[in-house]
């Protein structure tokens, strides 16, 4: 019988990654757990005085361990989804500590890492499914990208670029004719991110929905809209100077006239695991301040 395996994914620059991992690694080890993260966080450990034969540096985590147990996410939400488009989709659960600024998918705090940790070895921790959007982008018959994404797909336009026009059909149907600088499709659990910030609204992380948000639209009627997740979408990109496709705000591709971009509920989800006495709606007191006047 195999030892379990770790998975580590952080934010190599952060100065509390150090600490973080003094708190909570010795409770895996212990345990006979296997660790395995990227290389570059070799520094890291031996600053955290954590034993150098316990650590297997593993240089791209979705290929190398496509069977994790675990995988401990200690940064951002970046950094989180980074780890669901590697570690997540391949099935690997997600626990998320947050040694970022904001947090909405890396809620727990720091400072309660290896309260955290602990709670998981007890089974108090609830798994929660995640939507990720499959996206396609191509040019004619030829499938130039291919990604499942957890927050969003976002078409806009360069610096200097004018105004965009975009051909959106949803399940086959020519649904509009969108003239504005740029178009957002996001999940449920993108809808807290850039989405909002364009007008879009809050979905609950559970829903299964998609929100698809113009930005700044020539038409004042063009409103963000919610539609089932069963639905596809494809964006046809008219008229540009300059054009580029944004997935989860990390990985972008240049688009020209003619461009398709195709958006479906990918096959698998991802599983991430939350505390149960920090439910949605108080994330959302701590991290957009609904509960003061």
């Amino acid at each position: 019988m195999r030892a379990p395996i770790l998975a580590i994914v952080a934010k190599l620059k952060s100065e509390w990654l150090p600490g973080t991992l003094r708190e909570v690694i010795p409770l895996f080890l212990e345990k006979g757990w296997s660790i395995r993260a990227q290389p570059s966080l070799l520094p890291a450990w031996e600053s955290a005085g954590l034993p150098l034969d316990e650590f297997h540096g593993e240089e791209i985590l979705s290929e190398a361990l496509p069977s994790a147990d675990l995988c401990l996410v200690l940064g951002g939400d970046g950094t989180l989804l980074s780890a669901a488009r590697s570690m997540g989709h391949n099935g690997t659960p997600l626990l998320g500590i947050n040694l970022g600024s904001l947090g909405f998918l890396t809620a727990h705090p720091a400072s309660d890492a290896r309260q955290i940790v602990q709670a998981y070895f007890a089974g108090e921790l609830i798994p929660e499914e995640r939507s990720m959007l499959h996206a396609e982008l191509r040019r004619g018959d030829e499938v130039l990208v291919q990604q499942a994404v957890l927050n969003d797909a976002v078409l806009s336009k360069g610096t200097l670029a004018r105004i965009l026009e975009f051909g959106l059909h949803i399940d086959g149907f020519p649904a509009a004719i969108i003239k504005a600088d740029g178009l957002i499709v996001s999940s449920p659990t993108g809808s807290t991110g850039y989405s909002l910030s364009a007008g879009g609204p809050i979905l609950h992380p559970t829903l299964d929905a998609w929100v698809i948000s113009p930005i700044c639209p020539h038409s004042l009627t063009l409103r963000p809209t919610v539609v089932p997740g069963s639905v596809s979408i494809c964006i046809t990109l008219e008229q540009t100077d300059e054009a580029h496709l944004t997935l989860d705000g990390q990985l972008e591709h240049p688009m020209l006239p003619g461009d398709r971009v195709i958006l479906r509920k990918a096959p698998r989800s991802v599983t991430l695991l939350q505390n149960p006495d920090l439910p949605f709606f108080k994330l959302l007191q701590q991290k957009l301040h609904w509960n003061r006047r």
